[in-house]
């Protein structure tokens, strides 16, 4: 059943999808060569619990961490561990939280120092084609009119769009109903009807689309090992189009009702 949110749920949303892109910026920061997964992981649990809310993949199924952290060819669920980053790594950093009965969920992915162009070009293109797919969360549309958007764009520039994992709702539980694919033609699945709040996450890789999980029972990797890049926002679909809730505070004060991060993507 496909949940809508109310204008004061939605900013019960609001509050917890601003922590999760609070820290998400903070870890951009953080994220640099030497350091290891787990310590981004501890930074960011430090930061949730002090702020009032608890990590939401933390204990989620058995999940053992605050943060996913994929590395390169690793997809999505990736474990943090001892790992230290090097130059030319890119690193998705996947985080959900409850703040108030409500979930915020997000990812993005950081180059570490200097990347390859095509590194550079697949960040790039995944994020744009989340933009993309945000846009199409207009009420009278379709759900999969938002992964036909995301597949367009990112097959044009010769990259693929992984299947096995996809985007969903959220709300009052981390995984509401509708799910949310990359991909497929659109004007199929669920009507988008004003209050519906999505998780809307590309996941991209550079070779071919094909994953496998790794025997942690997590880490999902590419089969042929090429670079994989993951971005995501909480969204929800208003009468005004679509709104990004992932957007961190001060970036969501300085851009106003215009901005790039209140409003559809582009």
């Amino acid at each position: 059943m496909i949940v809508c949110k109310s204008p004061a749920e939605l900013e019960r949303m609001r509050a917890a999808n601003q922590l999760v892109a609070d820290v998400l910026v903070a870890l951009r920061g953080q994220t640099a060569p030497g350091v290891t997964t787990a310590a981004l992981d501890a930074f960011a649990e430090r930061w949730v619990r002090d702020a009032g809310a608890v990590p939401a993949f933390k204990g989620y199924h058995g999940f053992p961490a605050t943060l996913c952290i994929s590395v390169n060819e690793e997809v999505i669920h990736g474990i943090p561990g001892p790992r230290a980053l090097v130059p030319g790594d890119i690193v998705s950093i996947d985080l959900g939280v409850v703040l108030d009965g409500f979930y915020g969920d997000a990812a993005i992915t950081v180059p570490v120092g200097e990347i390859a162009d095509e590194a550079e070009t697949l960040l790039r293109v995944t994020e744009e084609s989340l933009y993309l797919g945000i846009e199409q969360a207009r009420i009278g549309g379709r759900v999969s009119d938002i992964g036909q958007a995301v597949q367009r764009h990112v097959e044009a520039h010769g990259f693929s769009v992984v299947r096995e994992f996809v985007g969903h709702g959220v709300g009052r539980a981390l995984h509401e109903e509708p799910q949310v694919p990359n991909y497929g033609p659109g004007g199929r699945g669920p009507r988008l009807t004003e209050g519906m709040t999505l998780a809307i996450e590309p996941m991209v890789a550079m070779g071919k689309a094909a994953v496998k999980v790794l025997g942690d029972g997590w880490t999902a990797v590419t089969k042929d090992r090429s670079l994989a890049a993951h971005f995501e926002h909480t969204i929800a679909v208003t009468a005004a189009g679509p709104v990004i809730l992932t957007t961190p505070g001060r970036a969501r004060r300085d851009a106003g009702a215009g901005g790039r991060g209140q409003s559809s993507g582009g």
